[in-house]
């Protein structure tokens, strides 16, 4: 099938290779399989410790580059190696080896030295513009994955057991604190904010929003204002049902067509056996 994604920017070439620069999880495999299926040549960039093996062992070896985090200097010349014409970031490097565990070459080491605020944001935007500077266009991360977004309303199937006010109310907080660059998550209840999601992750928020008890709690997702789809796109996964369904959290709200659900049909599925209701908001 041709490549096709309304994610693609018009002047993506599909005859020149993209390159994958994958970190954890199941993104990068669903970004590898959606982009095989499209008919565009692909190679990959992996990191040592991050990458899913099953991934990389998916690729002939001349098709592949194995890197450790902060070697950018070596994913550039791989960019080039592959004569690459686009590049597609999927999947999460490990928050910590920002600061703890970074093996930063030369370029790497230049870039963070000039930066005034380190943090995820600050750091792969740079990057994204070194990769540019080279001819090579960064897509938006949810090429080939239209499929896989959040969609309005309810998703599973039965009305959404939350008031439209107390949406209202967490949707507000959650895009305050993307505002605020604090995280892109939070739980509310009937106008009480339970949590907000930090540098800890959705995971950790989510039980610490279960030790409240507290019923007929909400967990919203959003997305920042100015989003840098290049590199940042909030995701929605089994794990995360599982740690909701742990807390004793039933019901989540999804920015419709920003939130990426990982394998939609499957996430779908089971947040129908855990009785947790999934809705998609404009």
């Amino acid at each position: 099938m041709p490549a096709t994604s309304r994610f693609l920017p018009p002047a993506f070439d599909a005859a020149r290779p993209l390159a994958l620069i994958a970190g954890q999880g199941l993104y990068p495999r669903l970004v590898a399989t959606a982009v095989r299926a499209a008919g565009v040549p692909l190679r990959l960039i992996a990191f040592e410790g991050e990458t899913p093996p099953e991934l990389v062992a998916s690729f002939p070896e001349r098709e592949r580059v194995m890197l450790k985090v902060g070697q950018l200097g070596h994913m550039l010349d791989a960019l080039r190696t592959f004569g690459a014409g686009s590049a597609l970031m999927a999947g999460q490097i490990t928050p910590r080896r920002l600061f703890h565990g970074l093996h930063p070459d030369f370029k790497a080491a230049r870039i963070l030295l000039s930066l005034r605020r380190r943090n995820a944001e600050t750091i792969f935007g740079a990057i994204a513009r070194e990769i540019e500077e080279l001819g090579v266009t960064l897509l938006d991360a949810r090429a080939f994955l239209d499929d896989q977004l959040a969609t309005p309303g309810p998703m599973t199937g039965r009305s959404f057991p939350i008031e439209p006010d107390h949406l209202e109310h967490g949707v507000q907080i959650a895009r305050e604190c993307a505002r605020l660059d604090i995280g892109q998550g939070c739980v509310v209840r009937e106008g009480t904010v339970l949590a907000v999601e930090a540098y800890e992750g959705t995971d950790e928020m989510l039980r610490r929003a279960g030790t409240f008890q507290a019923t007929g709690a909400l967990f919203v997702k959003t997305v920042k204002a100015r989003q840098d789809w290049r590199f940042d796109v909030p995701c929605f996964g089994a794990r995360t049902l599982e740690v909701m369904a742990t807390a004793g959290i039933r019901a989540a709200a999804l920015a419709a067509g920003q939130v990426l659900l990982l394998d939609r049909p499957a996430v779908l599925a089971r947040a129908r056996e855990l009785d947790i209701a999934l809705f998609g908001y404009d």
